[in-house]
């Protein structure tokens, strides 16, 4: 099944799940590596190579948010509980925000530095939307404070989803996977 239906999600949906997920713990792991571990000389390459998977990243999130607003989601479970309703939606909320505050502040900063990053991963030319070096620290500060709340949510996320297939023991997680049964 291509498209989603109220039931269960399509192909795409998780397709485009899954490698959002692939790329933001790339982007999570690498960024801290890169601002922790790397020797100072080598970090413009890695800054190049996070902020081109970052263009590439925030390219899929508004494929996926259009993917999302022209299929049905798949309703919940009926046994859920009012807050674990709240609890759902306030946290996709929180994740798709975060993710666009993450991709936006990156992307803002990537024309602050002394050279300009501006290809993602397949070369195509991003346009730079600030170029002012005096915002850096404060758009900097800022992406990382929302890529550690983005990895926390991200945490709570995937908590929520075992929950629903360990404990709970209904559909939510084995409708966005293949081939998990029980």
């Amino acid at each position: 099944m291509i498209r989603s239906t109220t039931d269960e999600w399509g192909f795409v949906a998780k397709l485009l799940h899954w490698v959002g997920a692939a790329l933001i713990l790339v982007l999570l792991i690498h960024g801290w590596w890169m601002t922790h571990l790397v020797a100072r000389p080598d970090r413009l390459v890695n800054y190049g190579w996070h902020a081109a998977i970052g263009y590439d990243l925030m390219g899929l999130l508004v494929l996926r948010l259009l993917w999302r607003w022209a299929n049905p989601v798949p309703a919940l479970p009926a046994d859920l509980k009012p807050w674990e309703r709240r609890a759902a939606h306030l946290g996709h909320f929180g994740l798709y925000t975060l993710m666009l505050a993450t991709t936006l502040t990156g992307w803002a900063m990537a024309g602050t530095g002394r050279v300009p990053l501006r290809q993602d991963l397949f070369g195509i030319e991003i346009p730079l939307i600030v170029q002012d070096r005096a915002l850096r620290p404060l758009l900097e500060d800022s992406h990382k404070i929302i890529a550690y709340l983005l990895a926390a949510l991200v945490v709570v996320h995937v908590i929520g989803a075992l929950r629903h297939h360990f404990v709970k023991r209904n559909t939510v997680l084995r409708r966005m996977t293949v081939g998990i049964k029980s």
